[in-house]
């Protein structure tokens, strides 16, 4: 039957969804199957094993995150519950999947999930029209409902409205909308419970594109089925380990690591300029491990754990820092150590090596879980970094001598001292009990200098509080305030960053802004005139993140490159010299990076390779005017910068630190100085860590808290003003994740 490409384009347009490497299959005449042929044939895959034990999905806008005790989080669009949280409601930070454990296999559908535990059930969460829930019925689900009849499962796939799934002896079942012989049983009419494919054996994974399920079998062949026809081939290919399909194109993986595609290339997704209808090599890109495919664009994982993107870049979801599609790989900007990839209809997922997830692209249903509906042309951490990480807290940060922290409602809490209001209240002196700062609602990120605080919100603006001697607080004063007040003119705000007296942050569109103190030029505005309001840096854009120390800046930008401005004295704008510069200039002999962190009179970059770097003042009568690599550590995932310490987190969950260690921050047992790195001991499984002015804080896999060095105003959180020389464990935030502490952040 041949199908007028128009009509299914109008029925189709906006419809995408994926399983981490899950996509979809669409007109006959675009020549999907890659048999030669022009009848409709899908091949995406679903390729299991995820590092980390993190597992990721999109649907066409909705994500899903499975952490490794088990639990399910989701985020995005709600309408028919495909997020399983008992409600309808859009979500822009994640929400737990109710009733689900032990899951360790996930897909996302158009409107509905799926899950796979770890006893071989199978769970299903969403729009149920056409029986794609597998219960038996036709009524939606707001919270997940086990799939009838199966058992031995070891993976999901989600197609439109139909749903796949593979049994441990290499058969597969189907159900749903299968009006079109999807089963492979002859059937034309649909199944609300699954059905087993007829003549398929061996098989090692499945997929589902948006009318059409597929397998790899073990040998490497890919068969496809739909419309009623028997198993059919994929031509062409043969040693394929991982597949991907979007609505208009497919893509596969060969064990040579070379990434083949064919379909539509309406956009380059197929990394050439004509596409076609037999599957034909992708140039460019080597050493290929998994894929993924959205509606327009495709994602490559490589080996070294770098992310390569290509086709439609509407919504940024090629992660370049830009909204040209392009026929050339390009590298996602910023990202390393990763392990999986999943692409939705616009947004791109990654998870790495350390277990965090990444999210970048279109975001209008807050698919991304970063707490906004900005999209992103840059990749954001979607704050799922431990086993815990939606128990409460989702950001933090610690200025000189308070703290705060942002509840998973969008609420902010501080505690510490508040010696002009920057803990968000009128009682002066020190509390280590944290209260919630009155007047702000809907924060998803914060930031601390050493005296007043920054909060981000969900619809972009930025609220200060506290010290405003300097017009830190961007409100177009120097009157200090006890309670949050808007920074005027800046919205689309992405990150933020507070230095000793002055502020910075980075909106959508990579461009920086700053105000406040601008006595050395920190401000980056070529003068050493205060500002207080905002102003625009010229010269530098596709900035990803910022960072702030006393009075100097640092901007990474998505080239891996960083520039920094403002005071020079010890050399930490890393450019030979020791002059002030008050515009930004670029930090020599560095490329690739992926982090930068901030101290004092010091500067720690992680580059790709998960080496780190540090220039400015190394504790001795030496300072190091250019970046130098640091002794002793590889594997890198994170880094942070107190007043004088230095916290790394390696891939392998250790915990290193150097430096200042006068009042027990290094975590070592001891007060001694350390010139290079030492090995925190006793405790293992640590995700990251963040450096206050003599405090540390971490975060073990388990989801804990543990916080040690100075804590005379309470500002390791543990009820205490005793400092403790080794880490312990904070019983407040309880179970929080994604926290930062920093000197000067």
């Amino acid at each position: 039957m041949q199908i007028n490409a128009g009509r299914w384009m109008t029925r189709l347009l906006g419809v995408w969804l994926a399983v981490l490497v899950v996509g979809c299959g669409q007109p006959e005449d675009s020549g999907r199957a890659g048999d030669g042929a022009t009848s409709s044939r899908s091949t995406p895959v679903q390729v299991p094993g995820l590092g980390g034990g993190v597992v990721v999905a999109a649907g066409e806008s909705h994500s899903l995150v499975g952490l490794p005790d088990g639990t399910v989080w989701a985020t995005g669009a709600n309408d028919s519950g495909q997020l399983g949280d008992g409600t309808t409601s859009n979500r822009s930070v994640p929400v737990q999947v109710q009733g689900l454990s032990g899951v360790v296999s996930l897909a996302g559908g158009l409107y509905h999930s799926l899950a796979v535990r770890s006893d071989g059930t199978v769970w299903a969460w969403g729009r149920n029209r056409l029986g794609q829930l597998g219960d038996g019925t036709l009524s939606d689900r707001l919270v997940p409902v086990q799939v009838q009849g199966l058992s031995g499962m070891l993976a999901v796939a989600a197609g439109g409205e139909f749903s796949v799934a593979l049994r441990d002896d290499g058969t597969v079942w189907c159900w749903g909308d299968i009006s079109i012989g999807q089963p492979g049983d002859g059937s034309t009419t649909g199944h609300s419970v699954p059905v087993q494919v007829q003549g398929l054996s061996g098989v090692v994974a499945v997929a589902a594109g948006y009318y059409s399920p597929l397998a790899l079998r073990s040998d490497g062949t890919v068969w496809v089925w739909n419309h009623g026809d028997n198993l059919v081939q994929v031509q062409g290919l043969s040693g394929v380990v991982a597949i991907a399909a979007g609505p208009w194109h497919w893509l596969a993986v060969r064990s040579d690591g070379t990434l083949w595609a064919w379909g539509d290339n309406s956009y380059g997704q197929l990394g050439n300029d004509t596409g076609g209808h037999d599957p034909l090599q992708v140039p460019g890109l080597s050493d290929v491990v998994s894929v993924a495919a959205g509606y327009g664009h495709s994602l490559a994982l490589k080996k070294n754990g770098t992310v390569w993107a290509l086709g439609y870049n509407g919504y940024g979801q090629l992660g370049d820092g830009t909204k040209t599609d392009t026929s050339v790989p390009v590298h996602v900007q910023g990202l390393s150590g990763g392990v999986a990839v999943a692409a939705g209809y616009a947004h791109s997922l990654a998870v790495r090596s350390d277990g965090t997830v990444w999210a970048w692209g279109a975001n209008y249903n807050g698919q991304l879980g970063d707490g906004t509906t900005l999209h992103r042309l840059f990749r954001v951490s979607v704050w799922l970094q431990g086993v815990n990480g939606m128990n409460s807290v989702v950001a933090a940060a610690a200025g000189a001598l308070h703290s705060l922290a942002v509840h998973s409602d969008g609420t902010v809490w501080a505690w510490g001292y508040n010696s002009a209001g920057q803990r968000g209240d009128d009682v002066r002196g020190a509390s280590s009990e944290p209260r919630q700062v009155q007047g702000l609602s809907g924060a998803v990120s914060v930031a601390a200098g050493d005296y007043h605080s920054l909060a981000v919100r969900s619809d972009g603006t930025v609220w200060g509080w506290g010290n405003n001697s300097f017009g830190q607080l961007g409100d177009g004063t120097t009157t200090s305030r006890s309670a949050p007040r808007q920074v005027q003119g800046l919205n689309e705000v992405v990150a933020v960053a507070a230095g000793d007296y002055h502020s910075l942050a980075v909106r959508s569109d990579g461009t920086v802004w700053a105000w406040g103190d601008n006595y050395n030029g920190q401000l980056g505005d070529g003068t050493t005139t205060d500002r207080l309001v905002p102003v625009q840096l010229q010269g530098l854009s596709g900035v990803v993140t910022v960072a702030a120390g006393y009075c100097y800046s640092l901007g990474l930008r998505s080239d891996g490159t960083v520039w920094a401005w403002g005071a020079n004295y010890s050399g930490r704008l890393g450019d030979g010299t020791k002059i002030d510069r008050p515009v930004p200039g670029q930090v020599q002999g560095l490329s690739g990076v992926v982090s930068v962190a901030a101290g004092d009179f010091h500067v720690l970059a992680i580059r790709s390779d998960g080496t780190v770097w540090a220039w400015g003042s190394d504790g001795t009568l030496i300072n190091q005017l250019t970046p130098v690599r640091v002794q002793g550590l590889s594997g890198v995932v994170a880094v942070e910068a107190g007043k004088s310490h230095s916290l790394a987190v390696r891939s392998d969950g250790t915990v290193w630190a150097w430096g200042d260690n006068s009042y027990g921050q290094l975590g070592d047992g001891t007060t001694s100085k350390r010139l290079v790195p030492v090995q925190l001991q006793g405790l293992s499984g640590w995700r990251a860590v963040w450096g206050g002015r003599n405090h540390s804080l971490a975060v073990r896999s388990d989801g804990t808290m543990w916080a040690w060095g100075d804590n005379y105003y309470g500002q390791l959180g543990d009820g205490t003003d005793s400092n403790h020389l080794a880490p312990i464990q904070l019983l407040w935030p309880s179970g929080g994740v994604s926290v930062s502490a920093g000197y000067s952040r």
